[in-house]
């Protein structure tokens, strides 16, 4: 078995899973009821987890996922914080407008 794709927002959630059964891929799902129990555990020990039945469907698996999730998920692609051109202003990477003039970023 080898882990797919996790995520606490449950639409996205619902929607690797649909795709995966419209597709025919086996799976199953941890944690799937956990949710209740953030606070007496760990958010990262309660968050759902797709998994993969048979490793052989994880490179079409891996497409679904590429497909459905967008690109701001990726952890290795981190923003970085920016300068505003119409003011000059240090903003965070969360910032897509300026704090300072109302700019967009």
């Amino acid at each position: 078995m080898k882990k797919l794709f996790s995520s606490q927002d449950a639409f996205e959630m619902q929607a690797v899973r649909s795709e995966l059964d419209a597709l025919s891929i086996p799976y199953m799902v941890k944690n799937e009821f956990a949710g209740g129990a953030i606070g007496e555990l760990p958010w990262q020990d309660s968050q759902q987890e797709v998994w993969l039945v048979d490793d052989s469907w994880y490179a079409r698996a891996s497409k679904v996922i590429e497909a459905i999730v967008p690109k701001s998920h990726n952890t290795n692609n981190i923003s970085e914080d920016w300068r505003c051109d119409a003011c000059g202003e240090e903003n965070g990477s969360a910032f897509d407008v300026c704090w300072q003039c109302g700019a967009e970023k």
